[in-house]
């Protein structure tokens, strides 16, 4: 991904005075805030890609530059890091903004100064149908992501569902996406609650869950909330399948925290860290890992 993002930033910065300057890539992640883990495994993933070019001699000679924003897990910030990073900074291309708030808010900038970004993890499906000339996906709406599961529901016994998801663009487009799936595959839909992206007690929410009476709770939400609804599930005896959608592709911190009561659980993903070797080039992805 890193390779496309420089050939893209080569054709915006084709000008023979600058071809021994480095490559300028921005960078706009959650470094801080509540979604910090899922920010920094996205910054040093592209850290150790431009550290893989460069070692190879760069892109047609020249070097790669992360110019890396924090955008503190707020959609406001989002949109002030891409101005910063266009403005002052005067990169061509932009890498974020991992939440699709944060995109979202991201998004007018881009097309203010004319900028491309590469989305590479927010779900909601609403970033590509904006029309927005410059906005790149690599990650895939959540609509895809059900159409993914679709051919697992009945192996998963799914008749009754429940959803808890963070109150964001993409928590909100993940309910909506998965439920239209399962209606079709003829499960029940009950319940859809929703949790602040800072909360730490979901039991409220996993309480009135609980008096549904279904068999499965989809959560949409971050490494960080998800090892906490799945702890206090264990602790209310929630008795129920846990299907994550997507943001659990950080084994490390969902196993360490989760422990015990992960066990069981299922996780859509469209990289697995746990699998390099699964990937469509497993011997690249080990080297990310």
């Amino acid at each position: 991904m890193l390779v496309a993002l420089v050939l893209i930033a080569l054709v915006a910065l084709a000008d023979p005075g600058l071809s021994q300057a480095p490559v300028k890539i921005g960078v706009i992640q959650p470094l801080s805030g509540p979604v910090a883990a899922s920010g920094n495994y996205i910054r040093m993933g592209a850290e150790i890609a431009r550290d893989w070019i460069n070692a190879k001699g760069g892109i047609l000679g020249r070097k790669v530059d992360l110019l890396i924003e924090d955008n503190k897990s707020d959609p406001k910030e989002a949109a002030s890091a891409a101005e910063k990073l266009i403005v002052r900074d005067k990169v061509p291309v932009i890498l974020g903004a991992w939440g699709s708030s944060m995109t979202l808010a991201a998004m007018p900038k881009l097309e203010e100064y004319g900028v491309p970004m590469v989305v590479e993890t927010s779900s909601a499906a609403s970033i590509t149908k904006r029309g927005n000339p410059w906005i790149f996906r690599i990650s895939p709406p959540s609509e895809m992501e059900a159409l993914g599961l679709d051919q697992y529901v009945d192996m998963l016994g799914v008749k009754r569902v429940d959803f808890l998801a963070v109150n964001t663009d993409w928590g909100r487009g993940a309910i909506s996406a998965f439920g239209d799936m399962l209606k079709k595959k003829g499960a029940a839909v009950g319940a859809a609650e929703y949790m602040d992206q800072s909360a730490t007690d979901m039991n409220a929410q996993l309480t009135k869950i609980k008096a549904t009476g279904g068999d499965t709770l989809f959560l949409t939400t971050a490494v960080e909330q998800i090892t906490l609804v799945m702890k206090q599930a264990q602790e209310q005896r929630l008795g129920r399948k846990i299907v994550t959608t997507g943001g659990s592709s950080s084994p490390t911190q969902l196993i360490k925290q989760a422990g015990a009561a992960a066990e069981g659980s299922y996780h859509i993903v469209f990289f697995m860290p746990w699998f390099p070797e699964a990937m469509p080039d497993g011997k690249l992805a080990k080297a990310f890992v």
